[in-house]
Parts: structure tokens; C-alpha cells; sequence
């Protein structure tokens, strides 16, 4: 059963996980990243704030449109350089976070159960509708949760 009520808390709640947990982090340790390769808490910080215009883009195609083609994400070709995200004013990012979603979880809360259940062909999914693209968010934002939580469990 999908439940697009528990997508839409998830989704809801977020900022006030995330934006806290960020703001336990010593400033001083903000942008440095646990290990080479890995993102330090203020880059998974920027990030979930730059994904909104993604999601509202492919929302908007998805509703607009009979089963439309989904482009995959390029996280490459979004940041521009590997060091792109520590370059964005934290602060910044976490009002546009919060803002952005808010006007996200609206937009997803006047949707009927069958727009939720509209398809698109998306290359890296079986099957690919506006619920599964917001519980792929939901699960998203606490993949980065979890990671920013390990980086705050190894401050010392």
C-alpha cells in the first residue's frame, strides 16, 4: 500500500530535523569533511536545498504531462565542481530549505490519490510515479541526515 500521508510528514518534518542537527555542528568543522570523497555536513546541508528545483520541475512535468520522460540527476553536471557546495552561504541554503519545502509539501498536499499515482519513464526506475519520486525525497533527506548525525557522533 502506498501511503502518500507518511510521504508528505516525512517530507514536512525534514527541516526541523535537519536544520537543527546542522546547527549542533561547531562552526569551525562545518566544511570539513570527514574522510576524501566525502561531503562534510554544510555540503549535504547546501544540497538538500539545491534538489528543490529539480523536484518542482519534474512535478510540474509530471502533471502537466501523459507519462513524460525523466532526465536523470547529474549531481556532476548540477554542482559544476567537486568543491561547488562549500561555496554557497550555509545560512542561505537552510532559509531556502525550509522555505522551499514548505511550499513543496503544499503544493504535494493538493494533490488528489490519482495525481499521486501518475507515471513517468524514468531510466533508473521499474516504475516511476510522483509517490515514488517524493519517497525517494523522504528517504533521500534521511540519508543525509544520517550522514551529517555521523559527522556530528565524531566531533571532537
Amino acid at each position: 500500500m502506498q501511503d502518500s500521508q507518511a510521504v508528505l510528514t516525512s517530507l514536512a518534518n525534514a527541516p526541523g530535523i535537519i536544520i537543527p542537527l546542522v546547527r549542533e555542528i561547531p562552526t569551525d568543522l562545518l566544511k570539513r569533511r570527514p574522510k576524501p570523497g566525502r561531503w562534510s555536513a554544510h555540503e549535504h546541508a547546501c544540497h538538500l536545498a539545491e534538489v528543490h528545483s529539480l523536484f518542482f520541475t519534474r512535478l510540474d512535468l509530471m502533471l502537466t504531462e501523459n507519462h513524460p520522460r525523466i532526465r536523470p540527476y547529474d549531481l556532476d553536471q548540477a554542482m559544476g565542481s567537486e568543491s561547488a557546495y562549500l561555496q554557497v552561504d550555509l545560512d542561505q541554503a537552510l532559509s531556502r530549505f525550509e522555505s522551499d519545502r514548505g511550499k513543496l509539501v503544499e503544493k504535494l498536499g493538493r494533490l488528489s490519490e490519482a495525481d499521486w499515482q501518475r507515471t513517468g519513464d524514468h531510466p533508473e526506475y521499474a516504475r516511476y510515479s510522483i509517490f515514488t519520486m517524493f519517497r525517494h525525497l523522504a528517504l533521500h533527506d534521511l540519508l543525509h541526515a544520517y550522514r551529517i548525525e555521523e559527522i556530528l557522533i565524531n566531533v571532537r
